[in-house]
């Protein structure tokens, strides 16, 4: 029997990944189960690297031969193999329709120096990206089939009356994020440290979570061996205790490196627990934060306006506690229900035909 959806994702089965590609594939792939019904949806795991790959021919053509629809979730190296794959053996099987659901902001760069690729992409039915911003990028390059779907997650976002205002010093501080160099830890520790000698006493904590990125291993040891008392690495946390672990936090901070950022979990984590964000201005930064709303944000790759913002704030942190109850309302922006909405609908029939 053919099946509403097929997901070629990155689900890492057997392994605790915590990575935003395998936590957005889940996600998504929950809430279509939630609402087509799990006999609808089946999954296809794609997790292994390039020795998987040698599966992707059989992989693209259940996918296509079982299915109305097809959904793929790659990164870089993922998307130049199962792109063309599926658009090959789609020739086959001419009336399914095939989605792609993005997973950051780095398509519109990645694809202009990639013709043969975009023309590829262009004849997919929907590609369904995380800003207004890569919307806007794509349709410069020609692409008419290029839908927002916010980031999401399935969040119990807290009620404004279960707020937690942290009082006096140290403000404690987190990053919630993969631990890696590209995600600014090391920018953050430093500027931290830096604010604190500055003021002549300890204003800040920090705490930083996450999975230490399997290559980075040994510089993450070094600079653990470096930190003060008031910063401190607390290992991973379970994607249903974000909340819990975030509420007694002062502010999120999100110092990345990388521009092309979509609309990183992390932060939907923060909103959800009602804490405001200090953040590098990526590119789609405005998408996400609203400025002086429900965070601060600092030029890009400027460490010297994100030490001034730090500073300030210590001395006047009201700024950031009267920005809470903004948070748990925009929170509610990214709430998987209504977020996966404009993908369904282009399923053919949309999800009522088969309820």
């Amino acid at each position: 029997m053919r099946v509403k959806v097929s997901i070629l994702g990155h689900f890492g089965e057997g392994a605790n990944l915590l990575n935003g590609q395998t936590v957005k594939t889940k996600i998504i792939t929950e809430e279509l189960q939630n609402q087509l019904g799990q006999d609808q949806v089946m999954k296809i795991d794609t997790h292994g690297g390039w020795k998987t790959l040698l599966k992707a021919p059989f992989q693209v053509f259940c996918a296509l031969k079982n299915s109305t629809n097809v959904l793929i979730f790659p990164a870089q190296n993922g998307l130049r193999v199962f792109a063309p794959l599926l658009a090959f053996i789609k020739r086959i099987f001419k009336k399914r329709k095939i989605h792609y659901v993005v997973i950051g902001g780095w398509l519109p760069q990645f694809l202009m120096q990639r013709k043969r690729l975009s023309r590829i992409l262009r004849k997919f039915d929907g590609i369904y990206v995380e800003t207004n911003t890569m919307r806007s990028a794509l349709e410069a390059q020609e692409f008419e089939n290029v839908y927002v779907m916010p980031n999401c997650k399935k969040l119990t976002v807290l009620s404004e009356n279960e707020l937690v205002y942290p009082s006096g010093v140290p403000y404690k501080l987190c990053t919630f994020s993969r631990v890696m160099k590209e995600k600014g830890i090391e920018t953050a520790v430093n500027i931290i440290k830096n604010v604190n000698d500055r003021l002549g006493y300890i204003a800040y904590s920090l705490d930083i979570y996450g999975q230490v990125d399997t290559a980075q291993k040994e510089w993450f040891e070094i600079i653990k061996r470096q930190f003060p008392d008031y910063v401190r690495y607390c290992g991973c946390v379970d994607a249903n205790r974000s909340v819990e672990v975030l509420q007694n936090y002062f502010a999120l901070l999100f110092p990345t490196h990388f521009y092309t950022e979509g609309i990183p979990g992390t932060i939907i984590d923060a909103y959800a627990a009602g804490i405001p964000v200090i953040s590098a201005k990526w590119e789609s930064y405005s998408d996400v934060i609203d400025e002086g709303i429900t965070g601060i944000g600092y030029d890009f790759d400027d460490a010297d306006q994100f030490e001034r913002a730090l500073f300030e704030v210590a001395q006047k942190p009201n700024v950031l506690l009267n920005m809470k109850e903004n948070c748990v309302r925009k929170a509610k922006d990214y709430i998987p229900e209504s977020a996966i909405q404009i993908m369904t609908e282009k399923f053919g029939g949309g999800i009522t035909s088969i309820l």
